[in-house]
């Protein structure tokens, strides 16, 4: 059968693949069986006479159609939303002041709002990029609206996923062989720092501090450029720098809990009620861990 009309359901479940990376992931994400997406995959394929998505080594990607695709698809269902918001005067405006460490906002924030702004785009988005330890105070003053951060402690806001942390090096320097270890660090209340000097002590080894900063990209400069190693969250490691660990007399590290805090003042906002709301679906379900609701 050949269907010559393209469906929202279709495109929707094509985009959702897309975002996710697989049809187990998007099919809660258009509330849909895995099967039932790609039922739909199959008749949007059809209807255009060729295949958008392949089977990739770990998940669905794009063929040079379903590339093409894409950009019709997002302004589509853009347009396709904007109209219902139009007739059910449900539109949502306003800003979000959100928050997130460098760490995490390439990985985890990015494809979220690749998502979320075609369907809002009266929302205007005003990013800080700081360390967790410097985000939690300023959304307990009211200074940000929402941030994703590395929390200290359980009570603050969701629980979304656990990010490792790991001891990297450059491959160019055997620096892990220097006693005292020299080591890049972040700011003292930093749990990366925290975790890195418990790990040393526990292993009884002697470290120095020769690279203190705030800033993710001082951190990668100062392990590139053989002065010290350091300890980074896993998905912010480059990978050209090595991970380092028991072979290296290099002890365990703890996981850090990256959560979703909100503002008080927030909770009236619908604008932010939506970002949280998605932010809880996508990275709650993308992790693999379960949700503190």
């Amino acid at each position: 059968m050949t269907y010559r009309d393209l469906q929202i359901d279709w495109l929707k479940c094509f985009v959702a693949v897309v975002d996710t990376g697989s049809l187990t992931s998007a099919a809660p994400e258009v509330n849909r069986s895995q099967s039932a997406v790609s039922m739909q995959l199959q008749k949007l394929e059809s209807a255009l006479g060729c295949k958008v998505l392949r089977r990739g080594p770990r998940q669905h990607e794009l063929t040079a159609e379903g590339q093409q695709l894409l950009l019709y698809a997002r302004r589509m269902l853009a347009l396709h939303e904007e109209t219902l918001a139009a007739f059910h005067n449900n539109a949502v405006a306003g800003r979000i002041r959100l928050g997130v460490p460098d760490d995490y906002a390439s990985k985890y924030l990015t494809p979220v709002l690749r998502r979320f702004a075609p369907y809002h785009g009266s929302v205007e988005i005003e990013l800080h990029c700081e360390q967790s330890t410097a985000l939690i105070p300023r959304i307990e003053k009211g200074e940000l609206d929402l941030a994703l951060v590395s929390r200290n402690h359980p009570d603050e806001g969701v629980l979304l996923f656990e990010e490792p942390l790991v001891w990297v090096g450059s491959p160019q320097f055997e620096v892990w062989r220097q006693d005292p270890l020299p080591i890049a660090v972040y700011e003292s209340s930093s749990l990366a720092r925290m975790s890195a000097v418990r790990s040393l002590k526990q292993q009884g080894r002697q470290y120095r501090v020769v690279y203190n900063s705030a800033s993710l990209a001082g951190q990668i400069a100062a392990v590139e450029s053989g002065l010290a190693i350091a300890v980074l969250t896993a998905c912010s490691r480059p990978s050209h720098l090595n991970i380092l660990g028991a072979e290296h007399n290099l002890g365990p590290l703890d996981s850090m809990e990256v959560a979703i805090i909100r503002s008080t003042a927030s909770r009236s906002s619908s604008a932010v009620n939506k970002l949280h709301d998605l932010m809880r679906k996508s990275l709650g379900t993308a992790s693999g861990s379960p949700e503190n609701v």
